[in-house]
């Protein structure tokens, strides 16, 4: 069996993310329209770089794009909002916690989605609650 195992590939891995994305309150997805989920193996530097991270395994998500607070009916053609999941980086938290990867890959995924709501830790953590492991 164990010779067999291998890590997930970045497109396992975004078809992971977009499943636990599905598991989410309804309500809450709705409210997601039009954000981008997208896997990558690290951040860009210029990412690494902004966010001061000492690590290139330092970051396991990032939202990028106005959240919701911040946006208004008059603002002009932006790009679209998005989240991105660092797969080594998860990886490596993974085979270091007792948490299964379906579970971290959906607390990032909350977590990040949290950054464009503008939600608390307790907001997100009763949005993770609604979720059967």
């Amino acid at each position: 069996m164990w010779s067999l195992a291998k890590s997930p590939s970045l497109a396992e891995m975004e078809a992971m993310a977009h499943e636990m994305f599905g598991q989410l309150p309804k309500g809450f997805r709705d409210l997601c329209d039009g954000v981008i989920i997208r896997v990558e193996d690290f951040p860009a530097d210029e990412v690494l770089e902004e966010m001061q991270a000492e690590s290139e395994f330092d970051l396991l998500g990032l939202f990028q794009g106005v959240g919701l607070p911040q946006q208004s009916q008059d603002d002009i053609a932006r790009l679209p909002n998005m989240i991105w999941l660092y797969r080594r980086p998860i990886l490596d938290y993974w085979a270091e916690h007792d948490e299964s990867l379906g579970h971290i890959v959906r607390h990032v995924l909350v977590h990040e989605i949290g950054h464009h709501f503008g939600l608390s830790d307790d907001d997100m953590e009763a949005i993770e609650a609604e979720v059967a492991d």
